[in-house]
């Protein structure tokens, strides 16, 4: 299932295959995928659910963190627009140097990132404890077992 960015044809998602389906049938299904974004095959069926954790709810977690970059933008004075507008640009400029570089995310953020600058001292905030990553870990490990849940729940039917 695409995640919903495929509304705007820059969806991510993964097919798995069973051995029983040809290569012709394969090669639909991916063709219909790619249509509307990204699409990756999977050797391991049980790893749709770690795709519905990542790629289907992960535009909701952008979208919350979008969500808290402005809202402290407004609080440190910004207009509601201008830190809307800002914290969009932000996001969608990062997003594609991600795609276009070569680098990692991990490599480009510590490019951005000088020593003693701006954003090393909000940068020790978020991750120099080590919760922000625990948290998207905690967070994405209770989507993954929401969908195994789902898909028992529905495959039962």
């Amino acid at each position: 299932m695409p995640n919903t960015p495929a509304l705007i044809q820059t969806g991510a998602s993964a097919l798995f295959a069973s051995p029983s389906v040809n290569e012709d049938q394969r090669d639909l299904a991916e063709e219909i995928m790619r249509a509307v974004g990204l699409t990756i095959w999977l050797e391991d069926e049980s790893l749709m659910d770690t795709v519905t954790a990542l790629s289907g709810s992960g535009p909701a977690y952008f979208f919350l963190v979008m969500e808290c970059m402005q809202n402290a933008a407004i609080k440190l004075g910004l207009s509601q627009e201008d830190a809307r507008l800002l914290t969009l640009e932000t996001a969608f400029g990062a997003a594609k140097m991600a795609l276009e570089s070569k680098p990692d995310v991990a490599t480009l953020r510590q490019q951005v990132t000088s020593p003693g600058g701006t954003t090393e001292a909000a940068l020790r905030v978020l991750v120099d404890q080590g919760q922000l990553e625990a948290l998207f870990f905690d967070a994405m490990n209770n989507a993954k077992k929401r969908s195994e849940e789902l898909a028992l729940e529905f495959g039962k039917s």
